[in-house]
């Protein structure tokens, strides 16, 4: 259940690691958007590949973006490898918000190897705000639909990695 823009690729170069920074922050000062650069020794990924986990650890760097008060972070991690594997869910966002984030995408495409994106939103896809809006519409109604059907759910919360929960149980 949700909007949520899943992606992952690896950069051609060290080159395009520096150009995908570089335009994501133009992007974030563009649209007003705090940002973070960052770095880290030894730090866990969460990934999957094939419906198996497939995480990695060690050397992280990368562009930590806030689109949205009300989004997922944009984060844009990148493993020694120069690897991502990320998701940003932007339905309790608006959507251009959305729009923003895959226009931000397609814009850096160029930069990867190869870049896939699966946008549960479709915009990706079809360009249509109308389908983007339905999709939104159809979540708040699986969310109210889960709440009236299960009393002890509650939601959204926004959880410790700053990522947004749909729905938690409360007692």
């Amino acid at each position: 259940m949700g909007v949520t823009i899943h992606f992952d690729g690896k950069l051609k170069s060290e080159n395009d690691y520096k150009t995908v920074v570089e335009f994501a922050i133009k992007f974030a000062e563009q649209n007003k958007m705090d940002f973070n650069l960052f770095e880290e020794a030894d730090k866990l990924l969460l990934r999957v590949k094939d419906e198996q986990d497939w995480d990695y650890q060690g050397f992280v760097r990368g562009i930590r973006i806030q689109p949205h008060e009300n989004s997922d972070p944009l984060n844009l991690e990148f493993d020694k490898d120069n690897y991502i594997q990320e998701y940003c869910k932007t339905q309790f966002a608006d959507t251009e918000t959305h729009v923003k984030l895959i226009n931000f995408l397609k814009s850096i495409q160029s930069n990867f190897e190869q870049l896939h994106v699966y946008d549960e939103g479709e915009y990706w896809e079809t360009q249509s705000e109308e389908i983007l809006e339905n999709h939104i519409k159809t979540c708040f109604h699986q969310i109210e639909l889960a709440k009236q059907n299960d009393e002890t759910l509650d939601g959204p919360f926004r959880i410790a990695d700053g990522r947004i929960a749909d729905l938690m149980h409360t007692s």
